[in-house]
């Protein structure tokens, strides 16, 4: 005898043969379980609407709404709900088919009570066990994971919220933002949030390869391949196998190579340079830019069926000076690691001044640029406290973030005049891009060098 443990488990059975499902439904009380009967499959389809079950078992072929046709609105309705399905000999194909569309397990009539009661006990075991796994993943995830990154701001919980929604799905993600807003640190959440988050996580940067060499470091190459390849690489596809792989500066990456890499996402396969052999592999792609993407697609420099591909969900991350409630838990958090860093250092804390100077401050580098300057600040500080005139002279000598940029600093370089107005520009228009580009007269392209320094 299955026991169901101290709370009794709810199980709606549901048989045209109102006789057969009394029995099944009475001999599963008798067995610890609170069973309800039900002879008519609209009333069982209402009772699942209506109520609360933690199993079912029905007939598969009743007139009307079938056993395969109630499997569809209990996956629909409670997706963990295990499913028993029963049926005579003449209907073992239409059961193997149930187990397909999700069923636990599927009964030949006749059958025990004691048999039935087993399967049931083991189905609701395994529901149990699901839902406590991914609890503990959520849990894990989040300490783990995304609960590592600072969201105080409506902006920053937003693309946490995103970025849980996806973490477990098997779909690529397109990570976009300017350089220093933290895409590889929300890569690497996105990861530690998924059920792989044991499997390897693998980054390579897109623009820091040579194109011959990128494409050995990611699909690998064959012993012989070209001069030099003395030993066979597998490549990251495959040692990012059943894991993530982030492909950072997606926009820099070669045509040729855009074509490969889409010939991967399509098939789920990869060959090595100078092979002829496919091998199949399981693996999460990550893309991360700070260039837009459709702007390149229309130029002919990025393929169009590639970025559809990647483009299936797009998280932006905004530029810290349009999420600055998160500048001060941020100080707070990069303080403490770079004190772990260098226990010696007297710095302890930053003071209400310097805290709002640095609130005050535009961040051209973002994220990164102020982990660089407290960094710094820590190694360099003498004094428990830091105060606004500690600063570098760069982070208190600029315009409050609401003025636009003058020339008090005296004689500056061309270069330097073009990012601060266009900084500024991008941050009165709200971060678009394509906007701000379009109110200074030039291109997307042309924007981004100038917010470069370029």
């Amino acid at each position: 005898m299955t026991d169901p443990g101290p709370i009794r488990a709810r199980v709606l059975v549901v048989d045209d043969n109102q006789e057969m499902a009394e029995t099944l439904a009475d001999g599963l009380g008798e067995r610890g379980y609170e069973a309800v009967a039900c002879a008519s499959s609209a009333e069982a389809v209402k009772r699942l609407e209506e109520d609360a079950f933690d199993a079912l078992v029905t007939d598969l072929r009743m007139p009307g709404v079938d056993g395969m046709g109630l499997l569809t609105t209990s996956r629909r309705l409670a997706p963990e709900r295990p499913v028993i399905v029963m049926t005579g000999y003449g209907a073992i194909e239409t059961a193997v088919d149930a187990i397909r569309e999700g069923a636990y397990h599927y009964m030949t009539k006749p059958f025990s009570i004691d048999e039935l009661a087993l399967f049931l006990g083991r189905a609701l075991d395994d529901a149990h066990l699901r839902r406590e796994a991914r609890t503990l993943r959520a849990a894990l995830g989040e300490r783990a994971g995304l609960g590592t990154l600072v969201a105080v701001s409506a902006a920053m919980r937003e693309v946490c919220d995103v970025a849980m929604r996806v973490a477990d799905a098997a779909i690529p993600v397109l990570l976009l933002g300017e350089t220093g807003t933290g895409k590889t640190a929300l890569a690497h959440a996105i990861h530690a949030a998924s059920s792989r988050a044991r499997r390897p996580f693998v980054t390579v940067n897109c623009a820091s390869l040579p194109e011959a060499l990128l494409e050995s470091e990611l699909f690998g190459h064959a012993r012989g391949a070209f001069t030099g390849a003395t030993q066979a690489r597998a490549g990251l596809f495959v040692e990012s196998d059943g894991g993530t792989l982030l492909l950072d500066e997606i926009g820099e990456m070669p045509p040729a190579m855009q074509a490969k890499l889409l010939h991967v996402i399509e098939s789920g396969t990869v060959r090595a340079v100078g092979s002829d052999r496919e091998r199949k592999v399981d693996v999460r792609i990550l893309a991360a830019t700070h260039r837009d993407l459709r702007e390149h697609a229309r130029t002919g420099s990025f393929r169009e069926d590639l970025l559809y591909r990647l483009d299936v969900v797009t998280i932006e991350i905004p530029a810290l000076r349009h999420h600055r409630e998160d500048i001060a838990p941020l100080i707070e958090r990069l303080l403490g690691e770079a004190r772990a860093r260098h226990p010696r250092s007297p710095v302890e804390r930053f003071a209400p001044d310097a805290v709002a100077e640095m609130e005050d401050y535009a961040w051209p580098g973002n994220v990164r640029e102020l982990a660089h300057a407290i960094e710094r600040i820590v190694l360099l500080g003498r004094e428990p406290e830091v105060h606004a005139s500690d600063l570098p002279a760069s982070m208190t000598n600029g315009r409050p973030a609401g003025l636009p940029p003058t020339l008090d600093d005296g004689v500056v370089p061309i270069r330097e005049v073009q990012r601060r107005y266009a900084t500024w520009a991008l941050d009165k228009l709200g971060g678009h891009r394509t906007h701000t580009a379009e109110a200074l007269g030039i291109d997307v392209k042309t924007l981004a060098k100038w917010l470069a320094g370029e």
